[in-house]
């Protein structure tokens, strides 16, 4: 898919995914890259709990996505758990770009270049609107918890250290 003159192709393959899973609304620039959520939060003046990162684990070696609140660590005990007892690590560069075609920052919950089984913080749902990632860390897109759950048929789950 070639890069259309506005959207980077990394961007342009999120809102492909945005339409095919009935998504309405499209991704907006930050003026500064938001490779985390500190920055990503100051760039769209919200706090960083209402950062949806897309965090790329391995459950016994196969990928797995967790959207997490911004706001909290994941607890690797709780992911393990909502994966049957699963070995957890943290994916690395290649791992995440192989599994979701993204590169870390750009993690975007659709789009994916693999489905990926995926758990979705429960802590977002005190917010009327989150921000996820747009498939390029200078993009974001803003959506609500449900329609997170929806757009990735992901598992809302407690994930937050406590």
């Amino acid at each position: 898919m070639a890069a259309s003159p506005e959207y980077p192709e990394s961007v342009e393959r999120f809102r492909a995914g945005l339409r095919a899973c009935g998504a309405s609304g499209d991704p907006i620039k930050l003026d500064e890259n938001a490779h985390t959520a500190a920055a990503a939060a100051e760039g769209l003046g919200i706090t960083r709990a209402q950062i949806a990162n897309s965090l790329v684990f391995l459950a016994d070696g196969k990928p797995v996505l967790v959207m997490s609140s911004g706001g909290h660590r994941v607890d690797l005990e709780k992911i393990s758990a909502a994966f049957g007892g699963a070995a957890m690590t943290k994916a690395n560069a290649d791992d995440v770009r192989e599994a979701t075609g993204y590169v870390i920052g750009g993690v975007s919950p659709v789009g994916l270049t693999t489905e990926l089984p995926t758990l979705v913080d429960t802590a977002l749902s005190e917010f009327s609107e989150v921000w996820s990632a747009g498939g390029h860390p200078a993009w974001v897109y803003r959506t609500t918890f449900d329609e997170l759950v929806r757009m990735t048929g992901g598992v809302p789950t407690d994930v937050g250290e406590a």
